[in-house]
């Protein structure tokens, strides 16, 4: 599917888990015809079981319910979780589904991190935010700060076909996962979007592609929150030098990281972007991990891709781009608030001493992101595969886990 921008879409921003399980919850109990449902994580906590409860609500009603998750993000789901579900009529589906190795989860790379939800043909969420409780305000120390967006117009449609064909080449299934409800939405607001994907096929680089043109086009201002951050060479190198021709850059990036050696790659890279005049934010109290950008006044971005070698490289991914004022506007607001009441400058001089073996490892560091996506393609790969659940396949997926240690 090749993108392009639509015009006539109505986009609202969503921060936060609170607000975005209420709202998507809201639009599930009201759905009449179909939910689709991609994720990367669903546990079963306080929120899991209310997206499991408001499912199994529409199904019994009459309402076609197709859910895909991650098998390496999702992977704690048990048999009774998913079997309440098949057997109720929800299409349950696990993208690349591996068993462990000596206890070991051996489906590492090339995951689905899309996070999608559409209902009814009319309403779509696209974003960062997962279903469990770390990402509401009583998640505790892991609680995340993360964003979404509420699309209506055009743009859902591409969205909704994007969702009949995603796993079309790799599925043997003849039964469609999706309906074919082929909804046309009226231009419902007036604001330009597109939606872009990433997979390992024919879309490798086009979330990359659209930072890089908006970065290079950047006349006056940059912002880029980012949990993961570690780029490729083009990216790293485009941000430094919008910033050496005059335009303001702050990267918001994690201060207290749920991935540690996340951040300690991370700061390698901090002598390189403040040398040229980024600004670097490091946020705390809430973990960050949304995936947002606003750059000028008038381009934007929501979506799952993190900028490092995972999203960038090997994961199933998708972003929204918005080309619209009055939402850049509402983004930037919130991101600025961020900044003021949860973020601390990263100053120079409070990075480590500069020595031979600290420039020797970033100077590595630095060539490794110039070097990971060729080197991504001689990477052994297999086949990812979507395995779907029927009611009668509980009792299997039950000895499967058993076996392997995951009961």
């Amino acid at each position: 599917m090749i993108s392009e921008w639509l015009d006539g879409n109505s986009v609202r921003l969503i921060e936060n888990g609170e607000a975005f399980f209420g709202r998507v919850f809201e639009l599930i109990e009201q759905a009449e015809q179909e939910v689709l449902l991609e994720t990367f994580i669903w546990f079963e906590d306080q929120v899991g079981t209310a997206l499991h409860q408001r499912l199994l609500a529409a199904v019994r009603r009459g309402v076609k319910v197709v859910v895909t998750v991650d098998g390496f993000g999702s992977e704690p789901l048990t048999e009774p979780f998913i079997a309440a579900l098949t057997e109720a009529g929800v299409r349950f589906q696990i993208y690349d589904p591996r068993p462990r190795l000596l206890g070991m989860r051996t489906n590492l790379f090339r995951r689905l991190h899309r996070k999608i939800t559409l209902v009814d043909g009319h309403t779509a969420f696209v974003g960062g935010i997962n279903y469990s409780d770390e990402h509401i305000d009583d998640g505790g120390p892991i609680t995340k700060q993360d964003y979404a967006v509420e699309l209506r117009g055009p743009i859902v449609d591409r969205i909704h076909q994007f969702a009949r064909s995603a796993f079309a080449a790799i599925t043997q299934d003849t039964k469609p996962a999706i309906s074919r409800l082929r909804p046309r939405n009226p231009r419902l607001g007036s604001m330009c979007a597109a939606f872009f994907t990433r997979d390992n096929e024919h879309h490798r680089n086009d979330i990359e592609r659209q930072y890089l043109q908006a970065i290079r086009a950047a006349r006056r201002e940059i912002i880029i929150a980012n949990a993961y951050f570690l780029p490729g060479y083009r990216l790293l190198h485009e941000i430094r030098a919008a910033a050496e021709r005059g335009v303001s850059v702050t990267l918001i990036l994690q201060g207290d990281p749920d991935m540690p050696a996340v951040k300690a790659a991370s700061t390698r890279l901090y002598d390189y972007l403040l040398e040229g005049g980024v600004c670097i934010r490091e946020c705390g109290e809430r973990q960050l991990h949304g995936k947002v950008a606003v750059i000028d006044d008038s381009w934007a971005t929501v979506g799952s891709s993190n900028l490092d070698p995972l999203s960038l490289s090997l994961n199933l991914e998708c972003n929204v781009m918005i080309r619209d004022r009055q939402f850049t506007a509402v983004l930037r607001e919130r991101l600025q608030a961020l900044i003021a009441e949860r973020c601390i400058t990263v100053e120079r001089s409070a990075l480590p001493r500069r020595t031979i073996g600290r420039a020797a490892i970033n100077f590595a560091m630095f060539h490794f992101l110039r070097h990971f996506p060729a080197w991504v393609g001689w990477m052994p790969a297999h086949t990812p595969r979507l395995q779907r659940l029927e009611p009668e396949d509980s009792a299997e997926r039950e000895r499967e886990l058993e076996k392997h240690g995951l009961e």
